[in-house]
């Protein structure tokens, strides 16, 4: 479950869930009722200030790179403060990558650079041949909410609202998510303009996930662990997102609930054309993907 705060080195939580783009402040109410009011006057917050330009898709053609960096250095305030240098990485569009590599390594910083959370020295970082580094602080929220999907160790659910509502949450903050889910629901047949249209893009994606019509209208915190982690992943893919940045998120789940996890998600992923960059330290999950990555073989880093 989600719990809204600032981000710091914490290496198990890449970013705080409903404070991804939601102003300063939110979250902080005493009662539920109170917490879940305030979840929705941010989301509409965001939803007035989210309204740019799709920052990738400035020039036109399919690019051959998802993520393409060059002399990446990076290093946590401090003077003995971790630090993380990537001399040359590139991943293909459409790639599923396994990365590994040991506690401490800076798996979970490299994620944080690619979603424009952490912002390195000067270096070449593009993702979705957007130049991370040359966006502003709200450019960079807006580009990863419009087309990054994250699925996160804890799954950062809002534990006070449903799991549609839960799932709906990046369509809240993001009007091109919000357009390519209705997209989505028009395509299998219903109108866009019909009500609750929304909401039934995100009943098929938890139905993918083989969670029923009646579990979406359950509390977030009323489901298995295994089910809460199937609604992480509805909730990174709805909207359509080109890139998601998975960081552990298989690490609560034993080994079946993993092996049937992980064919739902790769199968979306393939379908839809989406590139995976998945974290783990379980080696037996490596032979899902179509590429293997020791974080040691593209990085140096110190403490």
């Amino acid at each position: 479950m989600c719990n809204a705060g600032s981000i710091g080195r914490s290496r198990g939580t890449l970013v705080p869930c409903i404070s991804w783009l939601a102003p300063a402040g939110c979250g902080n109410s005493g009662s539920e009722r109170a917490k879940k009011r305030e979840a929705f006057a941010c989301v509409q917050a965001a939803e007035m200030v989210v309204s740019v330009p799709n920052l990738a898709s400035h020039e036109s053609g399919i690019k051959q790179f998802a993520v393409e960096i060059k002399n990446l250095v990076f290093q946590w305030p401090g003077r003995n403060g971790f630090r993380l240098s990537i001399p040359d990485f590139r991943v293909q569009r459409g790639e599923r990558v396994f990365l590994q590599g040991a506690s401490g390594s800076g798996k979970s910083t490299l994620l944080g650079l690619l979603g424009g959370v952490l912002v390195p020295q000067p270096c070449r970082l593009r993702v979705l041949d957007t130049d991370l580094t040359a966006l502003s602080s709200g450019a960079r929220d807006r580009f990863r909410v419009d087309h990054l999907g994250f699925l996160f160790q804890q799954f950062n659910l809002v534990p006070y609202l449903s799991v549609r509502e839960n799932v709906l949450l990046p369509c809240r903050f993001s009007r091109l998510r919000r357009q390519r889910a209705l997209e989505t629901v028009n395509s299998s047949g219903t109108a866009p303009g019909q009500p609750d249209a929304l909401g039934r893009s995100a009943d098929h994606l938890l139905a993918r996930f083989g969670l029923g019509a009646a579990l979406a209208r359950q509390p977030a915190n009323a489901l298995s662990v295994g089910q809460q982690q199937r609604v992480a992943a509805a909730r990174a893919l709805i909207g359509h997102p080109e890139l998601i940045i998975a960081d552990e998120p298989t690490s609560a789940l034993d080994a079946d609930r993993q092996a049937e996890f992980l064919d739902v998600l790769l199968e979306r992923c393939a379908d839809e054309s989406v590139t995976l960059i998945f974290v783990s330290h379980d080696e037996r999950l490596a032979g899902h993907f179509t590429r293997r990555i020791h974080l040691n073989e593209i990085s140096h880093h110190t403490e």
